[in-house]
């Protein structure tokens, strides 16, 4: 007889997610088991929940959710080395197929052929979960399991704020939903001389002061591109993350940068068109526009793991714990932005 585990399925292109019991995975010669201990809420799983227009093209239901996790390892394949049962991992979300041109040049993370575990493939969001063992990636038993669960969207904090020079200099971020939120104590301890946030959200404005925010500006209160001006002196910011994938914030990005500045672009936008002055705010700028997809693989896990044993702390990004059988609820709060990440316990 097949064992039987409870996940959180999408049965259908509908609104909504079902906790059903499901076959356990069967895990192949390259493959490794892991029993789920806790796996944490992603926008994206929100946008499959509520079955958005952005997810409906790309997820063929039905499917596993989830993509964000921490586990043991429960069983491994025969061809499968250097780990052990009961070791606990995470692992890097995007499966790549290694022989395309970007995989081949080192750039996996733009793998033409990815594919996302709760998007593309069964997720996360259940008691456990088959992967390729070459994706998985240790974890320290020290780390809070919670943080250990959101490791992934902490790596796309750690290559956003890298992917430019952080040293001393002055960096705006704009949108602190949970990966903007982490990002800020990056920035910090890899030697930012200011970091200015940008958030509408009151719950999420103080967050961004408690993880270590130089100021926090409301942009549906003032004006933040002057206020970045008056606040760096009239040198403005020498970069600037945008988290929050709003067509104003994007611009708003590209007019607070200094010139010869960079703004990495990390958040979505649900509008398919988004309006810039590309001659006045990137070309007579000199502006380096940078798209930041993933994590680099295997350069930001290394840079993440390195940051984490030197002190980086972001345990306070992690605000709700519950029950896997209480996901509604932590839907809802993603709905609110009343949350920064949540986790939900098998």
């Amino acid at each position: 007889m097949t064992e039987k585990m409870k996940a959180l399925v999408k049965d259908e292109a509908a609104p909504g997610l079902t906790l059903r019991e499901v076959d356990v995975p069967a895990y192949g010669r390259d493959e490794v088991l892991i029993r789920i201990r806790a796996a944490s809420i992603c926008g994206t799983d929100y946008h499959i929940y509520s079955w958005d227009e952005s997810m409906r093209e790309r997820v063929n239901p039905p499917l596993i959710a989830g993509h964000e996790f921490v586990g043991e390892i429960a069983a491994l394949g025969d061809e499968v080395s250097g780990c052990a049962e009961g070791d606990l991992v995470t692992a890097e979300t995007h499966i790549v197929c290694e022989v395309c041109p970007q995989c081949r040049m080192n750039q996996r993370h733009v793998c033409s052929n990815t594919e996302i575990i709760g998007v593309d493939v069964d997720g996360c969001f259940a008691e456990y979960i088959a992967l390729p063992a070459v994706n998985i990636w240790p974890i320290d038993r020290h780390l809070d399991l919670g943080v250990a669960s959101a490791l992934e969207p902490l790596g796309n904090a750690v290559h956003t704020a890298l992917a430019g020079p952080v040293a001393g200099a002055r960096i705006a971020v704009t949108g602190c939903g949970p990966i903007g939120l982490m990002s800020i104590p990056v920035l910090k301890m890899c030697g930012a001389r200011q970091v200015i946030a940008t958030e509408v959200n009151p719950y999420r404005i103080e967050l961004a002061r408690k993880m270590g925010a130089d100021a926090v500006l409301n942009p549906a209160e003032e004006d933040v591109v002057a206020q970045v001006g008056d606040l760096t002196d009239g040198e403005w910011a020498d970069g600037v993350l945008e988290m929050s994938g709003s067509p104003v914030a994007i611009d708003q990005a590209c007019k607070m940068v200094r010139m010869g500045g960079r703004v990495s672009l990390l958040g979505l936008p649900s509008e398919t068109e988004v309006t810039l002055n590309l001659g006045d705010d990137v070309v007579f700028k000199g502006l380096d526009l940078q798209g930041i997809v993933g994590r680099r693989m295997w350069e930001t896990w290394r840079q993440m793991e390195g940051l984490l044993a030197a002190g980086l702390d972001v345990s306070e990004v992690m605000t709700h714990e519950m029950p896997m059988e209480e996901f509604a609820e932590g839907m809802r709060l993603m709905e609110s932005g009343e949350c920064g990440k949540v986790v939900l316990i098998p």
